[in-house]
Parts: C-alpha cells; structure tokens; sequence
C-alpha cells in the first residue's frame, strides 16, 4: 500500500516538467482569435495551465479510484464493479442457489472479489508513467473533446497492457490467498453431483478476475473524472481545477 501515499508525491513532480513558454488558448465569443489576455484573465488559460490541470484532476481522481477500491469491500461492496461468477458459471451459481447451496457461490463471490482488492494497488506505478507521457496536446484535447470520459479513455489506450501484466500475478497469488481454487471446485463438484448434469465448466479464472479488476478500476476513474468535470459536490477543489475546467464550461456555450 505505499505506493499509496507515494503516488501524489510523483505526480507533484510531473507537474512541473513543462517549464517552455508556451501558446495561450484564447476565447471571444465561443472562438479563437486576436490577441492573447493575460493566462489570469477568466476567459483564457494558458497551454500549461491546461497540461497542469488536467494533470492534477487526472492524479486526484485516480488517487481517490485506487484507494477506494484497494480496500477491503472496495470491489465486494460496490455493486458497480462487485466480481460476479464468470458468465459460463451462471447457470451453476443458479442451480446451487436453487436447491440451497448459495454459500457456496457466495464464498467464491467473495473470494474473487478479495483478489481483486488485493490487486489494484499496483495501478498506481502505471498511471504515474502514464502521466509523466501526457503531452500538452493530450492534455487539451482531454480538456475540450467535449468527451465526459476522454481522459479514462486516455489511460485505457495507454495503460491496459501495463496492468494486466502487473495484476495477473497479484491476482494469481490473491487466487490461492484467498481458497478461490478450493472454493471453485466445491462449487463445479457439488454442481457435477446433480443427475443428468454432463456439462463441463471451464474457466481461467486468473484471465477473468484479472480483467475484471481493470474494468472496475476503470470505471472508478470515469465516475471521478465525472465528477471534476460537472463539479459535482465541489470536486474541484483547487485553483486550478476551477480555472482549468471552468474555461471547458464556457467552451460548451
């Protein structure tokens, strides 16, 4: 979990690794043209400033995303990203229900879920290179796409190989951590054990809690870059932030 608290500590720093003057972005009536203002006039932010920003929304919300979930009940809890039984698993989970073995999908459930909590603490090293090759035109077609979750799909282009070569062994070891193994072959043995059942059931669970685990991971990231960009309970809580993305606003008008 350190990698926790180091996680803002390395953002900090990529924030001021654009030190070139650069061109200001400017608005007149919705358009760009004439003469610069002043990077503090409340109709124009500078190049920087939107590198800066989308940065630092970008560290906040990804901050918030990993430690929501790299906790325990941080996936078990949320029914948003909660781990269910693998699709193929389905018709096993409701025929064990049916005649009253639940606890047993149950403690698969759960187990699945622990491996994933387990996991995505490691996301934080990826995003922090992620970040550190965010370029300025990155940083404003981000900003004024008009795309609620354009910087989610940034890091998904960028990062998804990345972390699915960090969590795959997590997960792995968080599988035989938590008895996934023993908790998934009760469920298959108990299910084989019912007459005229002669179906298979073949599941690499390690592939599936793995992607789940991104999936979830970056659905929290949209959800809080939701919330920067419409303010939504004072999200941007920084100067910046609300410079930054309060020139989006009146780009939308």
């Amino acid at each position: 979990m350190n990698r926790l608290f180091l996680f803002p500590v390395a953002v900090c720093l990529l924030l001021f690794s654009q030190c070139d003057i650069l061109s200001q972005m400017t608005t007149t009536n919705g358009t760009s043209g004439g003469q610069a203002p002043s990077s503090g006039s409340a109709n124009s932010i500078s190049s920087s400033e939107a590198a800066s920003g989308i940065k630092q929304a970008l560290s906040q919300g990804l901050d918030r995303s990993i430690k929501s979930l790299a906790v325990q009940d941080g996936f078990l809890g949320n029914a948003a990203v909660k781990i269910l039984m693998p699709p193929e698993a389905q018709k096993v989970e409701s025929t064990l229900r049916s005649i009253g073995l639940g606890s047993l999908c149950d403690n698969l459930i759960q187990s699945l879920n622990r491996a994933a909590e387990s996991a995505v603490s490691e996301a934080t090293p990826v995003f922090v290179s992620a970040l550190s090759q965010l370029t300025i035109r990155d940083a404003t077609n981000i900003l004024l796409s008009g795309q609620p979750d354009a910087a989610t799909d940034f890091f998904k282009r960028t990062t998804t190989g990345e972390l699915t070569k960090r969590f795959s062994p997590i997960v792995e070891s968080a599988l035989g951590k938590h008895n996934v193994a023993q908790y998934w072959n009760a469920v298959v043995s108990r299910y084989n054990q019912i007459p005229l059942v002669n179906e298979k059931i073949e599941t690499d669970l390690n592939k599936y809690v793995t992607q789940k685990a991104i999936d979830g991971l970056f659905h929290q990231v949209a959800a809080e870059e939701l919330k920067i960009r419409d303010n939504l309970g004072g999200a941007r809580t920084t100067p910046l932030l609300q410079k930054v993305f309060g020139y989006a606003d009146k780009q939308k008008k």
